[in-house]
């Protein structure tokens, strides 16, 4: 009986724990601690990083929780989603809003206590635009669902900056719009393998209402915006050479794998520059860090 227990609490602890999204709250980290870098010009304190990486781990992950909930009547028509615990029953809808809720409120009282209010608001705020707009608007009902909706998943860097200074300026609105314009691309490429799951569902992701080339197209066009942005974001925030070399080559590298996808149309295309992306992501972020390092 105990053995039945311990499996079944096990389960459990899993269900809640794959409502937050794990994959995606260590890309939204990614984004969070090297602007405290550069807005510090050096390695800032141990317990504000801390403090402040544990603060987004709770806003994204009720975010992420919130979005299942929302989610759950389309997630089982989707072969990718089917698997999630609100649709396999692990988890009950009232328990999963709960705890979602639970996590924004520790969220935003854990970040206004240990780090400061701007970036308690910033990661709120990202909260209910995640949900508001993406989720309950523009996720059904619109092909730039990703494009608008993305703005929610930059905003870790604002929370990441504002935690050191306490304030914002140009450089880190670059650096969010850096990965405005990165999400989309990001998104489409994979969003390629999986159209007919978004049609099946009838979500207007752009792959599933508009043509490969034209998404191709798209992306190719977000790509060059963001690719410029990293180059302005050098100057405008007094970067060093190992940032400035960084963005170059990876902006090279990011930016040939998208014209396989605009030649072939294909979903092995599409997905090696999905795969790229979360890579070209943490490699920027992390010249960033070292160029203030060194």
């Amino acid at each position: 009986m105990s053995g039945s227990n311990s499996s079944l609490i096990s389960a459990r602890i899993s269900g809640y724990l794959a409502l937050t999204k794990p994959q995606i709250i260590e890309l939204l980290l990614v984004t969070t601690v090297p602007p405290m870098f550069v807005a510090k010009n050096g390695v800032p304190g141990i317990w504000l990083m801390v403090a402040t990486v544990l603060g987004g781990c709770f806003a994204a992950g009720g975010a992420n929780a919130i979005n299942m909930y929302i989610d759950r009547d389309i997630d089982q028509l989707m072969e990718r989603t089917k698997k999630r615990p609100l649709v396999t029953g692990a988890i009950s809808p009232r328990n999963a809003l709960v705890f979602a809720l639970s996590l924004e409120v520790i969220a935003f009282f854990w970040l206004w206590q240990f780090v400061n209010l701007l970036s308690a608001v910033l990661a709120i705020s990202a909260t209910l635009f995640y949900v508001f707009i993406y989720s309950l608007w523009l996720k059904r009902s619109s092909s730039l669902n990703v494009v608008i909706g993305g703005a929610a998943g930059a905003v870790p860097v604002l929370v990441g900056w504002a935690a050191v200074t306490n304030s914002l300026n140009w450089s880190p609105v670059i650096l969010f719009l850096i990965i405005f314009f990165w999400t989309p691309p990001h998104s489409w490429a994979l969003a390629i393998k999986y159209r007919e799951d978004y049609s099946n569902a009838s979500v207007p992701m752009l792959p599933s209402v508009e043509t490969l080339s034209a998404t191709a197209d798209r992306i190719i066009a977000y790509t060059i915006v963001q690719i410029g942005l990293t180059i302005v974001f050098a100057f405008v925030a007094d970067m060093g050479n190992v940032y400035l070399i960084s963005a170059i080559v990876l902006g090279i590298f990011f930016g040939a794998l998208t014209v396989p996808v605009k030649r072939e149309l294909s979903e092995g295309s599409a997905m090696r520059l999905f795969s790229f992306s979360i890579v070209y992501i943490t490699l920027l972020f992390g010249a960033m860090t070292l160029d203030v390092v060194v």
